[in-house]
């Protein structure tokens, strides 16, 4: 760093400015790298924490619902309509703190893959550049993926489940006649028209309903199985979330 300091004098005044020292020997870079490494993990750690946090929020979402849902046939299908709407924003909110969470997953994977890898199991042909990317990124931090990559993943890793749940217990709702409040002793839909009927939202039509439905998943779908250019660390196993 080029800041300078004020170093006081006998007195306890300010007369010299000093530039604070670097590491100069590999003993004193070696204990800065891993102070710094510490550091980065105890970032990565946290945001990862916050990311669990708004997963375990769409777990306990989609229980509730469900029990709400079809534990009564008075319960409205709407309920689970609104379940996957709100499954949607703790999506979009744990897509936001993802994109935090990979910026110090990227730093510290790259410390492990270049300088405590090549420590532990030496390689013929080390990367001497994987210092470049981390160094540039503290002086300007960035994101390195975009929302629709975050999304995706989370969508990919978590969400899908959540949302084929809520589409099961929805079409079960709609499809069986004693879920309904006519108390039919009927095991299931009659007809095609009787399942349009439940689907119904107040004047929305059931038909308009269903296609909603069918075209939300649809892209539910497309996000779920595809898959842009990630980097090493998601080729193989994926261990790093």
């Amino acid at each position: 760093m080029d800041t300078e300091l004020t170093a006081p004098n006998s007195t306890g005044g300010p007369t010299e400015r000093s530039r604070p020292s670097l590491p100069s020997t590999s003993a004193e870079v070696t204990n800065t790298l891993t102070h710094y490494y510490r550091g980065e993990l105890a970032r990565m750690t946290s945001w990862r924490d916050r990311i669990d946090r708004t997963s375990n929020w769409a777990i306990t979402v989609v229980a509730a619902l469900l029990s709400v849902s079809l534990s009564t046939p008075s319960s409205h299908h709407g309920v689970l309509l609104f379940g996957m709407m709100l499954i949607t924003l703790l999506l979009m909110i744990e897509a936001r703190r993802y994109r935090f969470f990979d910026v110090y997953r990227s730093r510290v994977r790259q410390l492990e893959r270049h300088y405590f890898a090549q420590i532990l199991a030496p390689q013929a042909d080390p990367n001497f550049d994987w210092a470049l990317p981390i160094a540039t990124s503290l002086r300007a931090p960035r994101l390195l993926l975009s929302y629709a990559e975050a999304a995706q993943r989370r969508l990919r890793r978590n969400y899908c489940w959540m949302y084929a749940i809520l589409l099961l217990a929805w079409i079960l709702k709609i499809s069986t006649p004693r879920l309904q409040t006519d108390a039919s002793v009927q095991e299931a839909a009659h007809s095609w028209s009787y399942v349009t009927d439940n689907a119904a939202l107040g004047p929305i039509s059931g038909w308009f309903v269903i296609v909603l439905v069918a075209a939300f998943y649809a892209a539910v779908l497309y996000g779920t199985l595809h898959r842009g250019p990630d980097d090493g660390d998601f080729i193989h196993g994926e261990a790093h979330v």
